[in-house]
Formats: C-alpha cells, sequence, structure tokens
C-alpha cells in the first residue's frame, strides 16, 4: 500500500486521545501543550497523540 503525505497528513495530523475516555479531538498541537484542550466527554486534560499504525 503507497502512503501519500497528503492522506497520512489529513488522517493523524492533530488528532489527539483522552487518556481517560479514549475519544478522539482534533485540535492544533500548540494548544494542547498549553493545556488549554480538554475533552468534551470526561472534561480531562491529559491529551495523547494518534498512534500511527
Amino acid at each position: 500500500m503507497v502512503k501519500f503525505p497528503e492522506a497520512e497528513a489529513r488522517n493523524m495530523q492533530n488528532i489527539f486521545v483522552c487518556k481517560k475516555c479514549k475519544s478522539k479531538i482534533r485540535a492544533p498541537t500548540m494548544k494542547v501543550i498549553q493545556g488549554k484542550i480538554k475533552c468534551r466527554k470526561c472534561n480531562s486534560k491529559e491529551l495523547r497523540p494518534l498512534r500511527k499504525k
């Protein structure tokens, strides 16, 4: 399978996963690092980047 940079950026970039409830959130990286983004479900600020397979 060929990986296109445009498709990989669309599918993987700026997507984070909540460490508590495992829900996905699309947000800018800098806002997540600064702690301005929180989970919609559980209001947690503990987010991690989406894992590449």
